[in-house]
């Protein structure tokens, strides 16, 4: 597809930046190997010496280019966000926000706007595992006709601090202690808590980060957050406060602790994984963007201040209005020249969006450029293909390392009259970009607004706002990191800080690490909002993982029913049997296991099927690790079917039975078929039960 009219100018294509992209694509196969100067070589094996033995020879230009090139491969990681993972997509608007805005991707609903997202864990290197315990970056780049847009946030809507000069600070707190580089990708040590200890502003953010929402089961199960107060512009100059929310079709869902140990040695790019496959098989990650809008009288209208990076607007508040769907529908070609080089800022805006007075937003105004310019070698960055818009760039700026671009003519500065002013700024509106007017006085001063000091209300609310189970795994939390904290005064300092949270919370991490809390200091949370659990999020079973236990024997009709069943279901099954050799089936039928019970493990599945058969079951009992596989599953809270005698492989792993539950213990998670039962009734339970993600009800913590 080629451009298209759109008011009588020519518009970009929805697929714009694909075929921008694609320009910059070679295609290796069945082409003779060259030079970087398109010499082609004869021997890419050998380099050139004197005689077969002697020493090469300087004169060797393919050796020396070849090395130079790979000496040169690694550019410097980000200093946060380094461990990150991208894809491609499309963002299609519901209706039009003209109201608010004139940004011509909110406000035309027959338009596709062509985006990239990255995400990404914060502390850890571009090496460490993706389940750690962490923020998740969640950058969105809209490639519109007017620009390029950069929506850069987190899957928390709030942060730490409250003043961009602290980031160093918390940065320096939270990465690796600087004596031996230990630990990685990691918030368990005495330096970060001792920078909770001692900076208060992040009680409501640990909330977060102590929470499930630091563990998402992947990246397609995680709300994301544009974190700050921006503004919407609209055509007639009117301004409104706006905050960017993006809800997963697939729901909010998270792993437990014991849970992402464990997948951070079985398979440490699980999350990166998961997002891959799921786009190659046609399981595209769908987002509704949302947003909450507020009326500039409306500024000063509640207990906290809108411009506090550490406070949210609470959902039943200030409602979310979802406005449109983004759909993540293409992998990378490749990683480096892609995800590694792609640069966000959050300063790149289009006509309609604006910035607010927010002190963590205006430093990030700064910092993301400096940043770009020493990882990807000068001010050049946007002439890398991922960070070209797909809109022509007309400027005076000329030369640096790495410039592509070639501007030819003797100007190259404003005014000018020999080029007749060009390239030139409108004498009159005609959709550039100009910042909002607002009348600004005070006094130059280091300090900040009294309306920022409330560091503890919305941090309770946060807590008053979880369910049981919620608030056991935040205590759990709050014990393990803590317990790795070895200054007695760290901790104490830590429970004295959250003692004004919630007195339950501060009493019951308190006994675990030889603490003492402090009674009737905490404060009373301000609101309850039920959005803010994750119990209350959308739950299906659709591009869940099945891991179905069969070995030779097992019953036929039985598996190519379910599998049939869990194919319509969009729930992605995976035969694991004791080796990868095929396996028969009762009656002849051979299947292919795709992992065994030594490359696989129950962490990497939602739920597990024990197939029945006789023969299939005892070949199973005979390796233990078949029954640590169903053992842990049971731990971890997931869906555990069971068929005939797969009931033996419950027994032997130790699994309870809630024989008093409908459907013979499908209450805890547990499901037996039963002889009434068709095939497609099981199947069909087992798919519901998937569903719920977790049972929480068998009232244990793994």
């Amino acid at each position: 597809m080629g451009n298209k009219k759109h008011d009588g100018i020519e518009q970009p294509s929805s697929n714009a930046k694909q075929e921008q992209l694609n320009t910059f694509r070679v295609q290796n196969d069945g082409k003779p190997l060259t030079t970087n100067q398109g010499l082609r070589v004869d021997d890419d094996e050998h380099s050139l010496k004197a005689g077969t033995r002697g020493p090469t020879i300087m004169e060797d230009f393919h050796f020396r280019e070849k090395m130079t090139h790979f000496d040169h491969e690694r550019i410097p990681e980000r200093v946060v966000h380094a461990r990150g993972f991208g894809a491609h997509g499309v963002f299609e608007l519901y209706e039009s926000l003209s109201e608010f805005t004139k940004a011509k991707f909110l406000t035309d609903t027959s338009k596709q706007t062509p985006i990239f997202i990255r995400f990404s864990t914060v502390a850890g290197s571009r090496g460490s595992s993706d389940t750690v315990r962490d923020v998740r970056g969640f950058a969105v780049k809209f490639y519109t006709e007017e620009g390029n847009y950069d929506l850069v946030g987190n899957n928390m809507p709030v942060f730490f601090i409250q003043d961009a000069i602290k980031f160093p600070d918390f940065v320096h707190a939270v990465k690796p202690e600087p004596p031996n580089e230990i630990p990685q990708a990691s918030s368990a040590h005495d330096t970060f808590w001792d920078f909770v200890g001692t900076n208060t502003e992040s009680a409501h953010m640990i909330m977060w980060v102590m929470s499930g929402r630091a563990l998402p089961r992947s990246f397609r199960m995680m709300e994301g957050f544009g974190v700050h107060t921006f503004r919407f512009i609209n055509e007639e100059g009117k301004s409104h406060f706006v905050k960017f929310h993006w809800k997963p079709k697939l729901g909010i869902h998270s792993l437990v602790w014991d849970e992402t140990q464990k997948v951070a040695g079985k398979d440490p790019d699980f999350n990166r994984r998961d997002l891959w496959d799921a786009i190659n098989e046609g399981n595209f990650p769908e987002f509704e963007l949302g947003v909450q809008i507020l009326k500039e009288e409306d500024e000063f209208s509640f207990s906290f201040d809108i411009l506090d990076s550490t406070k949210l607007w609470p959902e039943e508040v200030v409602p979310v209005r979802i406005i449109g769907k983004m759909t993540l529908n293409r992998n990378t070609d490749n990683f480096f020249a892609e995800t590694e080089q792609v640069a966000f800022h959050s300063g790149h805006v289009v006509p309609g969006i604006d910035f607010t007075n927010d002190p963590l937003l205006q430093g990030r105004l700064f910092s993301y450029t400096d940043t770009q310019l020493l990882r990807l070698g000068g001010p050049n960055f946007a002439e890398i293909p991922i960070n070209r818009p797909i809109t022509p760039v007309h400027n005076n700026q000329r030369d640096g390392m790495h410039r592509m671009t070639i501007n030819p003519g003797q100007v190259s500065y404003h005014n000018n009259g020999l080029a007749n002013n060009t390239p030139s700024t409108p004498p009159q509106s005609d959709g550039e970009y100009r910042h909002h007017e607002e009348k600004i006085e005070g006094r130059k001063i280091k300090a900040r607004s009294h309306s920022f000091d409330d560091h503890f209300s919305q941090a309770a609310m946060f807590w008053h706002s979880m369910s049981t189970i919620e608030k056991g795994q935040i205590v759990d939390a709050f014990r393990f990191e803590l317990g790795k904290v070895l200054s007695k005064e760290v901790r104490q300092r830590v429970v004295d800080v959250f003692s004004q949270v919630a007195e339950e919370l501060a009493e019951q991490v308190a006994v675990e690490i030889g603490a003492t809390a402090t009674k009737g200091v905490a404060v009373e949370p301000t609101f309850i909002s039920p959005a803010l659990s994750m119990m209350n999020t959308v739950k299906s079973a659709a591009t869940r993982k099945v891991a179905v236990l069969v070995s030779n024997g097992f019953s036929a009709t039985e598996i190519n029913g379910l599998l049939q069943a869990l194919t319509q279901a969009k729930v992605k099954a995976e035969i694991v049997s004791k080796t990868q050799a095929p396996i028969a089936g009762d009656d002849g039928t051979m299947l292919e296991p795709k992992q065994s019970l030594l490359t696989a493990a129950s962490v990497l599945y939602d739920a597990v099927y024990i197939a029945g058969g006789q023969q299939s079951v005892t070949e199973l009992l005979s390796d233990v690790k078949s029954s640590e596989f169903v053992r842990e599953a049971f731990l971890h809270y997931k869906t555990i079917a069971a068929v005939g005698e797969g009931k033996e492989l419950l027994t032997a792993a130790k699994v309870a039975l809630d024989n008093s539950a409908n459907n013979n213990g499908a209450l805890s998670g547990i499901l037996l078929r039963t002889e009434s039962q068709s095939d497609d009734t099981f199947a069909n339970s087992f798919i519901e039960s998937i569903a719920q993600h977790r049972h929480w009800d068998r009232t244990f913590h793994p």
